[in-house]
């Protein structure tokens, strides 16, 4: 353990920057524990606070940046890729793309802070086309809020996580199986809970096969789009018919929906994730037959359908 604390106190910026730049790419490696560890050293004056401050800063800033340019050169692709991978897909485009529509580029000085905004918010405000200098000037707010905030509490409280320190060294083995095995448990109950929702979704989502035919019948169904105006101009296509509803406004707009038919939707999200969720949202406000498109606009195109360009916001259903 000596070696080990010796190897901070020799390397400590180094390893900061490193630990900082691998959370921001989005591996599952927390920072906070290094941040709060440099604040409460430079407190002991081990080391420079505005030094360890910088080499997070960098550390933050070159990850960020490049998801911000990949942003850029692949849109919303990189968006999906993410959520892919995320335990909760069906919300994080969604609470990023509204966090933008409220905050604006103050959302980047405080996506650091919020599980889930902070990995998407770069290359979002690529795919948005955020001016490299705003992205720059909102991402390094951020950054200094987040990681000088965490290093200002283990300043203050020094005394207090030395002696957590203290006993963490005491406890060893154990304290890592107490402090591991509830996340664990976390982690295995988010996963059987998407794979539940995973499974609904399977067994009531409309192929694109049934939704050509209903389309084609006497009786078409009211098709949804629930996507974000950002991400429907960046796709430029809709489906034929369709009316644009933000997932966000589909409540609040659920009047302009018919009872009395089929109602299908769909959006970008991995899965059909969000779509299924609204669907679900729409089934407990008296819409018993909404269904999500498997596949959504994607897998509609891929299968060789019809695609019309983006339009007036909305269109009537008769």
């Amino acid at each position: 353990m000596d070696a080990i604390i010796q190897f901070l106190l020799q390397h400590g910026y180094l390893f900061l920057f490193l630990l900082v730049f691998v959370e921001q790419l989005g591996l599952p490696v927390s920072a906070l524990p290094g941040l709060l560890a440099m604040g409460a050293l430079a407190a002991g004056d081990r080391f420079s606070f505005a030094g360890a401050l910088a080499a997070a800063f960098a550390g933050s800033a070159i990850a960020d940046t490049g998801w911000y340019l990949l942003g850029r050169w692949r849109g919303h692709a990189v968006i999906r890729l993410l959520c892919r991978i995320a335990l909760e897909p069906d919300t994080c485009v969604r609470r990023t793309l509204g966090a933008f529509d409220r905050l604006g580029t103050w959302t980047l000085a405080v996506a650091k802070f919020l599980p889930g905004l902070s990995l998407i918010a770069p290359p979002l405000a690529g795919a948005s086309r955020m001016s490299p200098l705003v992205f720059q000037f909102g991402n390094g707010i951020g950054t200094i809020l987040w990681a000088g905030g965490w290093m200002l509490l283990g300043y203050l409280f020094h005394t207090q996580l030395e002696v957590l320190a203290h006993w963490g060294l005491r406890l060893g083995a154990f304290l890592i199986v107490l402090l591991a095995v509830p996340l664990a448990v976390y982690v295995v109950l988010k996963f059987q809970h998407r794979r539940r929702f995973l499974r609904l979704i399977h067994q009531a989502r409309v192929g694109v096969d049934e939704l050509a035919l209903m389309l084609a019948s006497a009786e078409p169904p009211a098709v949804i789009d629930l996507r974000h105006p950002d991400e429907v101009a960046a796709d430029g296509g809709i489906l034929p018919g369709v009316r644009r509803i933000p997932a966000a406004e589909l409540e609040r707009r659920r009047g302009e929906i018919p009872s009395d038919r089929d109602v299908v939707l769909y959006c970008n999200c991995p899965r059909e994730a969000s779509s299924a969720a609204m669907a679900l949202k729409l089934h407990r406000l008296g819409f018993p037959r909404a269904r999500p498109l498997a596949g959504g606009l994607d897998a509609w195109r891929a299968a060789g359908r019809p695609v019309d360009p983006v339009g007036p916001a909305a269109s009537v259903w008769s």
